[in-house]
This record gives C-alpha cells, sequence and structure tokens, in this order.
C-alpha cells in the first residue's frame, strides 16, 4: 500500500495531527461535534471524569467518562469546510499508523453526533424542541471534489433540483441519509430533511444589504417531501458531516436545538436552557 506524503499527513514534532493537535488515544470512539469552542465545556462538565484538555484555535476538545462510556466533545467551527478538516482528521488517528503512515489494515468506526443550533422552516417544528436530520442536502460542492459518490442518495438530490428549478450557476445539491443505527436511538425525535448552506446570510435567504440569489427558495420548498419527510431546517455543517462520515465508514448523525422560527420570525427566549437539555439527551443516548 502506497504510503501517505508528509504534505499530506501533516503530524507536527510532538506527532500530533495538524489542525486538532490531537493523538490517537486522546480522541474517544464515541464523539459529540458542536460548532462552538465554548459548548465544549457544557458537555464535559457534566462528565464525571475528564482525562485530557486540547486546544488548537477553533478546535477544543475534551475527552472524558460519563456514565462509563469514555466520549469526547470536540468544537468544529463554522462551515462544511471544517468539516472536511475534522472528520479526515479524526479519521486518520484511528485509521492511519503515524509511524509508518500508511493505512491501517483493521478499521476504527467512529460513532460522531453533531449537537448543533437551527431554524425551523416549517410551521410544524416548534421553538425550543429538538429535530434529527434524517437526509441533509449540501449546496457546497464538498461531494464533488471526491471520487467516491457511494453514499450519496441521488434520487433525492435529483428530487430536489427539478422540485426547486435549482439554478446550474449555484454547485449540484448532493444528499446524503444519516447513519440508521444512530438515528434508531432517537425515535421519539422530529426528523427531517436539513438543507446545509455555504453561508448564514444570502445562502438561507437571509437578506441585510444584499439580495439573495435564491430569496425564493423558502417558498419553493413548500410541498417538498421525500420518503414522508419535509424540508425542516437550515444550517452548514451536516452534508459534509454525513458525507465524509459515511463514506470514510464512521456513524453520524446530527441533532439540532431549534431556536428559530424562520415562518414565524420569533427566536427562543431560553437558548441556553434548550441545549443543556439536548446536551443531557445526547449523552445518555451515545
Amino acid at each position: 500500500m502506497k504510503k501517505i506524503g508528509d504534505t499530506e499527513l501533516i503530524i507536527n514534532d510532538q506527532n500530533r495531527i495538524y489542525h486538532l493537535n490531537l493523538k490517537e488515544d486522546e480522541v474517544a470512539n464515541k464523539i459529540i461535534l458542536v460548532g462552538d469552542p465554548q459548548r465544549v465545556s457544557q458537555i464535559s462538565k457534566k462528565f464525571q471524569k475528564i482525562e485530557h484538555k486540547i486546544e488548537h484555535r477553533e478546535f477544543v476538545t475534551h475527552t472524558g467518562l460519563y456514565n462509563n462510556k469514555r466520549i469526547s466533545a470536540i468544537s468544529s467551527g463554522i462551515g462544511t469546510d471544517n468539516i472536511d478538516i475534522v472528520l479526515n482528521e479524526l479519521d486518520a488517528l484511528v485509521n492511519i499508523d503515524f509511524k509508518t503512515k500508511n493505512v491501517k489494515k483493521n478499521k476504527t468506526s467512529l460513532e460522531i453526533i453533531r449537537l448543533g443550533t437551527s431554524g425551523s422552516l416549517n410551521k410544524d417544528i416548534s421553538l425550543d424542541t429538538f429535530l434529527v436530520s434524517q437526509f441533509a442536502i449540501g449546496f457546497d460542492g464538498l461531494a464533488h471534489f471526491y471520487n467516491d459518490h457511494n453514499s450519496l442518495e441521488r434520487n433525492l438530490q435529483d428530487y430536489f433540483v427539478k422540485h426547486t428549478k435549482w439554478d446550474k450557476k449555484h454547485a449540484y445539491p448532493y444528499a446524503v441519509e444519516s447513519s440508521l443505527n444512530l438515528l434508531n436511538k432517537f425515535d421519539n425525535i422530529d426528523r427531517g430533511i436539513t438543507l446545509t448552506a455555504t453561508g448564514f446570510y444570502a445562502p438561507q435567504c437571509r437578506e441585510l444589504r444584499l439580495e439573495s440569489s435564491v430569496r425564493n427558495l423558502q417558498d419553493s420548498i413548500n410541498g417538498f417531501s421525500y420518503k414522508g419527510l419535509p424540508i425542516t431546517n437550515f444550517e452548514m455543517e451536516t452534508s459534509a458531516l454525513y458525507f465524509l462520515g459515511k463514506t470514510l465508514g464512521h456513524n453520524v448523525l446530527t441533532i439540532c436545538a431549534i431556536l428559530g422560527d424562520r415562518s414565524k420570525d420569533i427566536q427562543s427566549k431560553k437558548p441556553i436552557k434548550t441545549i443543556e437539555k439536548l446536551i443531557e439527551i445526547v449523552l445518555e443516548r451515545l
């Protein structure tokens, strides 16, 4: 097997992977991924024991024990570009030998749950509730930079393009389903199809001083349904998490706290309490 080049897999002089600044033994097989670095401590304060605390740029990792389960809480920062870094480096930590720079024969499969926040696009999804992303549709184009497309839900992405009359000047959307073994652990929580945007403002139909080229997207997704599921929310990470996670052989799922209702133009008045409750649910079921 071909050795991975030193500029492909970058390891520092402490034998830590470049961006996450982690060694293999510092990451657990069960991972809670968050965007906000400050949210990592919100999770780890519930651990009975903290083994490691590592911080580099926006990537913060706390690994410890919760009810005898070894869990890592890791911040990714915002966006699919950061998810590209985090997923590839987590996989490298468990599936590449750092001494030989060869892929290990026996692969490790991680369980990764992204704990996010989002605004609902669907009037049936209430503020301060939780939403599981059974499918994600990515507008970012990340999947098209990789050759392995076996994880793509092609029927969904093609149906979305046709239904919305998707403009060809934008990247062709790609769709991926979550991992069913994790999905089934949260079977009492609402499910939907999540749209992963390349930004917070115009890509999510928001307009301040600049007009969005997808300003009519919210109207065009009304009535959209795939396998009985509606499009429920926007966020900025899940499509990349699902694509890379499943392509690399890991189990992945996103659960969001709904802190905004785009259809009614209202925001949660108790976001901290809602997020705390979601953290407890995820810790118990992961």
